[in-house]
């Protein structure tokens, strides 16, 4: 796999003249944000909309139970205007304990696919992560790939690696199988890629990449933002695994590769709602998305933004067709089946 270096921060400070203001009188106004996302992006970002609007934004990082856990505990007398978090289930979940409004905007609806944003409005998506297989090319012709279903076939056995159930992803993943299959097909699936795990799941996705370099694994389900961030990571040995390892998208001819998103919300009981749905609307332009996209690795959500050269190095690809809102209705069950099946 070809190495891509990482240019585009410098873009990121690069404005163009018409990105100049927003149109809002701010005359002092502020936003709160809760973020789970900890990149250096989304600062650059969040400073980018203070100047073009004078809204100043003050951020308060955590994971996300616990920050979904705070807001619903401040209630009336929280801080935070929005939610900004790394998977549409926790979304789903604020959503479902009452810590987030509906919004109607314009902006949003044209930026945003419908299946990428809450089908009441609660929330929106704003970058893509595809769970895809990634390989070990010396051990794994791609021809042996086909689904993530066949991924239980004998032929795999003691082969596959990826992180444990109590991970969001996978029950994310979990989640839109059941939405998919139905609830016994989906625990069918999940017992036979238990049965051929290569080791017990353990540590987070970049490990999955080492552990099938390391020769302890030929095939990891993981998220695709994470090659290209160990490609250009300060660690020799991830970016000998980010160059060594291939990807594949799978399901391309039956029901496509599972995506989910980072997304964000107005709070219910913002002081500012607002100056919030704007903050949201400016992440879902075209200029924010390109940034997110070639500074992070993810997909844009938007639909007129390119992605990364990395990215399109490995094809386009299909999606399931599925809203994500369903992560969160189907993610109590996905968890449920996980443990039902020993995956730790």
């Amino acid at each position: 796999m070809k190495k891509f270096a990482l240019t585009m921060l410098l873009g990121l400070v690069v404005f163009s003249a018409s990105a100049c203001t927003l149109g809002v009188d701010s005359d002092g106004e502020s936003i709160t944000i809760y973020s789970e996302r900890h990149y250096d992006t989304d600062q650059i970002l969040f400073d980018r909309f203070e100047d073009q609007t004078g809204i100043t934004v003050n951020v308060i990082d955590g994971d996300a139970d616990p920050l979904i856990n705070r807001l619903e505990n401040e209630g009336e007398d929280t801080s935070a205007d929005v939610l900004l978090i790394a998977d549409a289930g926790r979304l789903h979940r604020a959503k479902d304990k009452n810590l987030l409004q509906s919004v109607e905007s314009e902006t949003l609806s044209n930026n945003i696919p419908s299946n990428y944003r809450d089908s009441d409005n609660y929330w929106f998506g704003l970058t893509k992560r595809a769970r895809v297989l990634v390989y070990h090319p010396d051990r794994v012709d791609e021809s042996a790939l086909s689904t993530y279903e066949a991924l239980t076939e004998p032929e795999f056995e003691g082969r596959v690696v990826t992180r444990t159930s109590a991970n969001i992803y996978n029950q994310s993943l979990m989640a839109s199988f059941i939405e998919i299959m139905g609830q016994d097909d989906a625990k069918a699936w999940a017992e036979g890629l238990v049965n051929n795990f290569a080791r017990q799941p353990a540590g987070n996705d970049r490990d999955q990449a080492k552990y099938v370099v390391e020769g302890n694994a030929d095939i990891a389900i993981m998220n695709t933002y994470y090659i290209g961030r160990m490609m250009n990571s300060s660690d020799a040995f991830e970016q000998e695994v980010a160059d060594t390892v291939e990807v594949f998208f799978p399901n391309q001819e039956t029901t496509g590769t599972h995506v989910n998103v980072s997304a964000a919300g107005v709070t219910r009981y913002s002081s500012n709602p607002e100056a919030a749905t704007q903050f949201i609307e400016f992440l879902s332009n075209e200029e924010s998305q390109s940034s997110f996209a070639n500074a992070n690795y993810e997909f844009p959500v938007n639909e007129h933004v390119e992605p990364h050269d990395l990215l399109k190095s490995w094809g386009d690809f299909k999606a399931q067709a599925i809203n994500l809102s369903v992560l969160g209705e189907n993610s109590q069950r996905a968890a449920t089946i996980m443990d039902e099946v020993d995956w730790r």
